[in-house]
Order: structure tokens, then C-alpha cells, then sequence
């Protein structure tokens, strides 16, 4: 064992009088190396390598790191947004962790994409899956369909410009090709293309009929032109009640409050 980090030796010496032995210390779990600044540890963890940068996170997020490392955290960022968090009663609250080595973030075990935006299109997410992104990347708040439909609408976050973001997702996704009308369940829908055009939609079901595990699909997210949408096999907790009263994500809550 080595000060400061782990060090195992994959092939046990036999001399030794003792030597701790666990599948935990076989390559499988073992600190990976990469390097881009964004990689995946394992499907579940991300690894950020800062050299003297900064990364933004979601508040909360940071299980472990390693080197000189600050973190700072923030609020909605500029005087937009924090009308626009006053006003919708949704934010994104995140943190800057600024320095050089590396830090590992993950969010109750959820899975971990990581994109790459290369400016020639934004993506919309909801905020209750962002886990981290680079400072340089532009983000803003967008209202999504009419205010009397959900007592209030649906909000995203928008990320445009050149950068990394990973995200999050409740268990292995589907992305949709947006080739035809697409309509998606507004707790489970994670991101999609910024420039695909939106649409709020009700109906499609019997009155007083009981829908999944909330009365979400009720209400479904269209979409149309060229893009893609990524769907979770999982429901969003909304805000205000439904499955279990969370504080993120779903319907009148579809930015969720990125709280630590």
C-alpha cells in the first residue's frame, strides 16, 4: 500500500505471512486511465481529469478525488436564470470544482453517458439527469408547452456550444430516431436534440384510466423534425407528489432541482 493511493498486487507473493485477498482487487475495479478529461470509471461512475481547470457538477455529486481540488458551490448563474429559478421555482444548482487531479462523480447509481457537443447542435436535458459539464459550454432554462396544461409547464435545461456534458439515466436507455412523430412519456423522457421542435400533448387514453406508476402518460412530450430523443425505462419522481413526493424531475418539474 502506497500513501495516498491504492497499490495491488495482481499476483500474491506466497512468502508473505499475510496478504489481504478480495475480487475487489482484480482489474475489473481497479482505477482506470484515460486520456480524455471526461471517462467512465465503470458504466455507473465518471472520472473528470482536471490540469489547472475547472469542471461544473451537480451539487451532491462528487463521491471521491484525488490531488488539490476546490469546490465552490453556485446558484442558477446570472440574473436570467435567477429570475427565471424565482419564477418557475426550478434551477440548476451545481458546483465548480476547480484544480488539478482527478474527481469521481456518480448519482445513486444511476448510469453515466458522457457527449462531446461540437457546436453544430445543442442538446436539451432534463435537469434532474445533468451530472457534469465544462464551464465553457453555454446553459440556459427553457419553458416547454402551456402554462395552463401543468400549472406551470415543463422546463430543460438547453446546453449549446463546444464542450463535454455527461448525463444520467435510470437504467439502459432507448434513443429514438425522430423520423416519425414521436411522443414520450414526460417522466421518462432524459434529452434530446435542442433543435427538434416540441409539443405538449394530452389525451390518448381513457378518462379515470390508471397509466404506469403515475399518472404520467397522461400527458406526453412530442417531437418533430431531425433529431434524436433518449428515453429511460424508468419514471422521473415529479415534484409536488406522484410516486413517492421527490423534489426532481416529471411533470411541473421536468428541470428537477440538481440539490445535493
Amino acid at each position: 500500500m502506497v500513501a495516498g493511493r491504492l497499490s495491488v498486487d495482481a499476483t500474491p507473493d506466497p512468502d508473505a505471512e499475510t496478504h489481504m485477498r478480495s475480487q475487489l482487487f482484480s482489474q475489473e475495479f481497479l482505477e482506470r486511465t484515460s486520456p480524455e478529461s471526461f471517462a467512465l470509471q465503470n458504466s455507473k461512475m465518471l472520472k473528470v481529469r482536471l490540469q489547472a481547470a475547472t469542471v461544473m457538477a451537480r451539487q451532491g455529486s462528487m463521491v471521491a478525488f484525488q490531488g488539490d481540488v476546490r469546490f465552490d458551490y453556485q446558484s442558477a448563474g446570472g440574473i436570467g436564470k435567477v429570475i427565471k429559478k424565482a419564477v418557475t421555482g426550478e434551477g440548476l444548482d451545481v458546483m465548480s470544482c476547480t484544480g488539478s487531479g482527478d474527481v469521481f462523480f456518480a448519482d445513486n447509481a444511476a448510469d453515466v453517458h458522457v457527449f462531446d457537443l461540437d457546436g453544430s447542435d445543442g442538446l436539451s436535458v432534463n435537469g434532474a439527469n445533468v451530472l457534469a459539464f465544462e464551464p465553457q459550454l453555454k446553459w440556459d432554462i427553457k419553458m416547454i408547452g402551456s402554462a395552463g396544461m401543468l400549472g406551470g409547464g415543463l422546463f430543460n435545461t438547453v446546453f449549446t456550444g463546444t464542450g463535454k456534458l455527461a448525463i444520467t439515466t435510470k437504467g439502459t436507455p432507448v434513443v429514438l430516431q425522430v423520423d416519425a412523430p414521436t411522443f414520450v412519456d414526460t417522466d421518462a423522457v432524459v434529452a434530446w436534440s435542442a433543435s427538434l421542435q416540441t409539443s405538449l400533448r394530452s389525451g390518448g387514453f381513457k378518462p379515470g384510466a390508471l397509466i404506469g406508476r403515475t399518472s404520467g402518460e397522461a400527458f406526453q412530450l412530442g417531437f418533430a423534425g431531425q433529431g434524436f430523443v433518449i428515453v429511460q425505462p424508468s419514471e422521473n419522481v415529479r415534484a409536488g407528489g406522484g410516486s413517492g413526493g421527490g423534489a426532481t424531475g416529471g411533470i411541473g418539474g421536468m428541470l428537477g432541482r440538481l440539490g445535493g
